[in-house]
């Protein structure tokens, strides 16, 4: 590659065009420069006080001849440092165009790419090649450290990731006690950690350690804990590595989404081999090298489907991973059609997909009340898989239908019904071939946006004599259903009394009886407990293999379910808005953690309180149970009484699981906080005297003196 510069021009000479911009980019790029830059890089791009100029000779050593993806990344991710990623691909374009305006290159006829992928094949003029003043080096000074500047040596910090060791599914299987594999850290998703350090005695010595800020939005993911790493998901697609005894810095990864997608959710990310593995907000899945935070593969899920229905997805449940495959289920309303996809862990290649919506023509396909593919839609999995190695089993929740008026009145056809598979279904799925083993309907033609998609705990307990493999798995109604793991047999439910949609539970098949008082579209004002957030949401229980007792978060409220105008849709296409209220017996405790013996089937205690509850819950060997509420209390209880027996105010709303983990024989507890997603949107009205209108995300780690 050859570069020329002439007055007022730089020219790339070469396989590789230089890149161009407009005039009305580079205007439009000077006003959002002065609004989000120039207090750092100064008004002139080269007198900021706090950063180093963006024009002149250091600026074109630095990013001159090279590809013009690298500064967009760099911009796209890491600016404004606040708050990186805010301001819109289309707008960080502008204030490229902009740069190159001041360092001398002449607009052009077409726009300056929005999208990394196209920029990674134009280059920017200058750098050492061009000649002038950057061939002499040195460099402008400027804001920040003086080019070239050595300073005293830092002090040497330990790295963990010297000694990471590959996560086998042996691991996965029976995770080392210090580690926390997966999100609910190991293949059962039992969400319960043997370390006992942290007792019923000290608890109320526990003070923080470390925290680590993450971006603004959903800050819904667990983190991952191995061999001393933290791995850290923030909203955005950025991943961190931390240590995990101080916090400090070890890579970083960053996405540049195209500019078509906005950020998305995630509840997870998954550890195996040597590699990290992140769904995307574009969705993709990514592999990363769990050493360096470098990509190692990059495969779209739905981009090259070719039918039609490629829009509408989101990949927010994150990915199973398990016998070398990664399986992920996709979030949408696009016609006809979700996906759970298998992918080569080791080459990110497709292995197979299966669709959560049965169509015509195959099995489940005549469940649908004799609709077209094309209107049916919904059976979203937006919460990871567990899975069985002996078994050889993947277990996945499928949620409800978004258009309930397809399904509402039966047809009545021959052989044609209106269960809409496989909404609200458990599915036995064979992880090598793609293959659906059997299947449970927990809620048939639901009709009240009550998911039961949330995790499935794998349980060995007794069933008629004999211990056998189960799944244990409630909806938004928290009504458990367990059942049997190898066959799909229902086994038994319990009900924990905060729903009115079904009346009776049938003692030999696990059929629910529907309460026909409580169903939409008879065109009255109808009370339906419990409201569509869920009684029990996909903030996921914790289950102690050793007491058979499971400690779960719940929420008590109803919805008033009112007929909109003709024609109108309202919240369900029955025609119906849902508005939240308290239940008719509510005393102003809205937040409840429940603790049930799932071999007796008894309730063992009940702790409530005034907020909501809008964390996952976390039982230890210490005998103690964790779980955060909108209040943005932390409190840790005696999971044998419910006593509460530590609490700690956090700077935001915990928003996912809590975790423990150990490091250098040393326990810790690590939860995250941020807008609290579905929970903090929807339940303050309940509790109006909570006040929290600014977000500070991240995540909180204590430790005992």
């Amino acid at each position: 590659m050859v570069f020329i510069q002439t007055p007022g021009l730089l020219r790339a000479q070469g396989p590789n065009p230089p890149a161009t911009y407009t005039a009305a980019q580079a205007t439009a790029g000077k006003t959002a420069y002065g609004q989000n830059c120039a207090s750092c890089h100064g008004a002139s791009l080269d007198n900021g006080e706090f950063a180093p100029p963006l024009k002149g000779s250091g600026f074109l050593q630095k990013y001159g001849g090279k590809p013009a993806s690298g500064l967009f990344t760099y911009m796209t991710t890491k600016m404004p440092p606040s708050n990186p990623g805010v301001l819109g691909s289309s707008t960080y374009a502008q204030i490229m165009g902009y740069l190159l305006q001041q360092n001398g290159v002449r607009p052009g006829t077409a726009d300056l790419a929005s999208d990394s992928s196209l920029l990674a094949s134009v280059i920017i003029p200058g750098g050492t090649a061009a000649g002038g003043r950057g061939a002499r080096g040195g460099g402008d000074p400027g804001g920040g450290l003086t080019p070239g500047v050595k300073l005293p040596p830092a002090p040497s910090m330990p790295n963990p990731l010297e000694k990471f060791t590959a996560v086998t599914d042996a691991m996965l299987q029976n995770p080392p006690a210090s580690d926390w594999l997966t999100w609910r850290r190991g293949f059962d998703y039992q969400g319960y950690s043997p370390l006992k350090q942290i007792d019923k005695s000290n608890v109320k010595e526990l003070r923080v350690a470390w925290s680590w800020a993450v971006p603004a939005g959903g800050n819904e993911a667990t983190p991952l804990i191995h061999d001393g790493v933290m791995f850290v998901y923030g909203f955005g697609d950025k991943v961190w590595a931390l240590n995990a005894a101080t916090g400090d810095f070890l890579w970083e990864y960053a996405r540049a989404l195209p500019k078509n997608a906005t950020a998305s959710v995630k509840r997870n990310i998954s550890l195996y081999g040597n590699k990290v593995y992140v769904g995307t907000s574009d969705v993709h899945m990514v592999a990363l090298d769990a050493k360096t935070g470098k990509l190692i593969w990059d495969t779209p899920l739905v981009d090259d489907l070719g039918d039609g229905f490629t829009t509408g997805y989101r990949l927010t449940g994150g990915p199973l991973v398990a016998k070398g495959k990664v399986m992920a289920g996709t979030v949408g309303r696009a016609p006809g059609k979700n996906w759970i996809v298998a992918l080569d862990a080791e080459t990110g290649k497709e292995a197979w997909r299966f669709n959560t919506i049965a169509q015509p023509g195959e099995p489940g396909g005549n469940t649908w009340n004799d609709h077209p593919a094309k209107e049916r839609n919904g059976a979203s999995v937006w919460v990871a898989g567990s899975y069985d190695p002996e078994l050889n089993l993947a277990f996945f929740g499928v949620a409800q239908t978004y258009d309930t008026a397809v399904l509402a009145k039966p047809v009545n056809k021959p052989g044609v019904t209106n269960q809409g598979l496989y909404t609200d279904c458990t599915l036995a799925i064979n992880p090598d071939t793609g293959k659906l083993v059997w299947y449970f309907q927990h809620l048939p033609n639901d009709q009240w946006d009550l998911d039961w998609v949330f995790e499935r705990q794998i349980v060995r307990m007794p069933v008629n004599g004999t211990v056998r493999p189960v799944i244990i798995t409630a909806g938004k109604q928290a009504i458990y259903d367990v059942i049997d793991a190898e066959t799909g047999k229902w086994v038994y439910s319990k009900d924990l009394g905060l729903q009115n949609e079904v009346s009776s539970i049938d003692p030999v098949t696990g059929k629910k009886n529907i309460n026909p008082d409580v169903l939409p579209g008879s065109g009255k004002a109808i009370i339906a407990c419990p409201h569509a957030g869920g009684a029990k949401s996909w903030l996921p229980g914790s289950y102690n293999p050793d007491t058979k007792i499971m400690y779960v978060p719940l929420v008590e409220s109803c919805m008033d379910l009112t007929p909109v105008e003709a024609g109108g849709r309202g919240s369900l296409s029955t025609g119906v808005r849902w508005s939240l209220r308290p239940r008719p017996d509510s005393d102003g405790k809205y937040g409840r953690v429940e603790a049930i013996n799932m071999l007796t089937r008894e309730v063992v205690w009940t702790e409530r309180h005034r907020a909501p509850e809008s964390s996952g819950a976390l039982d230890t060997g210490g005998g103690v149970v964790f779980t955060g509420a909108i209040d943005r209390y932390f409190r840790a209880y005696d999971d044998q009484t419910g006593k509460v027996l530590w609490q700690a105010r956090l700077g935001d709303i915990p928003s996912n699981a809590p975790i423990s983990y150990a490091v250098n024989g040393k326990q810790y507890i690590a939860i995250g906080v941020g807008d609290g997603g579905p929970q903090a949107r929807t339940f303050p009205p309940l509790v109006p005297e909570l006040k929290n209108p600014e977000r500070a995300p991240a995540i909180w780690v204590f430790e005992l003196p």
